[in-house]
């Protein structure tokens, strides 16, 4: 085992199979324990979240003033560059909020794939020393068995996935008044297409996977919704 797969495992993986069987455990319920294991990794996530969507508003509300710098310093890149930056300082603009938290998503949902790949099966070696192991887990929570896919949850991801987009791009509409040069259309047509592409990437992948993974994606999603509608309507009073 290479350093990273220790690191990883060590931060990750470990940690998150071991929590998860704690709740089972605890509750003798598989979905709750996802769930509750669901919310506990928002948690954790929420600044980084909170950020990206804070950048999302502020990105919106200097579209004016770049197209401003970019008009008048059309023919000064280094300075052009010099003045968006200032503008983002001024504005606490970080365009790279939105990859953060993906870096952060992504070994997430990976660890999540590797617990529920194998059926449910927990490997002894991974847990901690006290961590009851239960001798089988039942994987079923409303009569779904969570380590199947689930085409009744992989549409809800999928719809709860389209409504993040769109609550976010409605947004973006109604916030910028200044007319749309067409740099600005361009963007806004692929903005509407991704709206469309996530939800059935979503769907997709989801057929694919372990359902557990789309009750993790379902609730992330509808808090992050939630979350979304919550920092916007804030910044607006």
């Amino acid at each position: 085992m290479n350093i990273f797969s220790t690191i990883y495992n060590a931060i990750l993986y470990q940690p998150m199979l071991n929590f998860l069987v704690l709740i089972y455990v605890l509750t003798g319920n598989f979905g709750i324990a996802v769930i509750v294991l669901t919310v506990l990794i928002k948690c954790l996530t929420n600044p980084l979240n909170k950020k990206a969507i804070e950048s999302q508003k502020a990105m919106t509300e200097i579209q004016p003033k770049l197209k401003e710098i970019q008009k008048k310093y059309k023919d000064a890149p280094e300075k052009q560059a010099q003045e968006m930056i200032a503008l983002y300082k001024e504005k606490n603009f970080n365009p790279f909020s939105s990859i953060f938290l993906l870096l952060i998503q992504i070994p997430i949902i990976i660890a999540l794939f590797q617990i529920f790949k194998g059926g449910i099966v927990i490997d002894s070696q991974y847990m901690y020393s006290f961590v009851h192991l239960p001798e089988t887990i039942n994987p079923y929570f409303l009569g779904i068995d969570l380590s199947q896919p689930n085409i009744i949850l992989a549409v809800l991801t999928a719809i709860a996935q389209y409504f993040q987009a769109k609550t976010n791009f409605t947004k973006q509409e109604t916030d910028t008044k200044e007319p749309k040069d067409k740099t600005m259309q361009i963007t806004e047509m692929m903005q509407k297409q991704m709206m469309f592409i996530l939800p059935i990437i979503t769907l997709f992948v989801l057929f694919t996977l372990p359902s557990a993974l789309a009750v993790y994606w379902l609730i992330t999603t509808a808090m992050t919704i939630y979350q979304q509608k919550k920092i916007l309507k804030e910044k607006n009073d």
